[in-house]
């Protein structure tokens, strides 16, 4: 990804929040301060992002993943040394194994980048995305309200 698609990565990030009902606009939800970290400054270390494109090059979904710390922990917090990872496709092409590959192509980079796991949060009424972590190797690390955290050791 590149730093002028920032703005796709947070529309991407908006789309990844499960909220079933009554979900905020997407200017209220990524102005929050608990969301914010997940976009501002990026392309620090640790930031890595794949963005998708169909055959016509729109864009279609990305995966990203970011370093957090005890001090500014996200969702899906595990330790200093776990990057976080967030994936979302645009709705034209869910259900079609985009994020699949997607997340199969981070895991990967997150490997050769010598990253020893990798984690998430999911809503645990999200059954659709927790079937496709689970098949992916992900096992469940913890839970906070309605979030669980998995964990995929590299």
């Amino acid at each position: 990804m590149e730093r002028k698609e920032v703005s796709f990565l947070t529309d991407m990030l908006y789309e990844s929040i499960h909220i079933p009902e009554n979900k905020p606009s997407k200017n209220e939800l990524l102005s929050s301060h608990h969301i914010k970290k997940y976009y501002q400054n990026w392309g620090r270390h640790g930031d890595k992002a794949l963005i998708a494109e169909n055959s016509e090059g729109q864009r279609a979904g990305a995966v990203w993943y970011r370093l957090f710390d005890s001090g500014n922990k996200g969702y899906g917090y595990v330790d200093s040394q776990t990057p976080e990872l967030g994936i979302a496709v645009t709705r034209e092409v869910r259900g079609r194994g985009l994020g699949t590959l997607l997340m199969e192509s981070m895991i990967e980079h997150a490997r050769k980048e010598g990253f020893k796991s990798i984690s998430l949060s999911v809503d645990q009424e999200n059954n659709c995305a927790i079937h496709v972590y689970k098949k992916l190797g992900f096992e469940d690390y913890g839970f906070d309200g309605t979030s669980k955290t998995m964990i995929l050791k590299l």
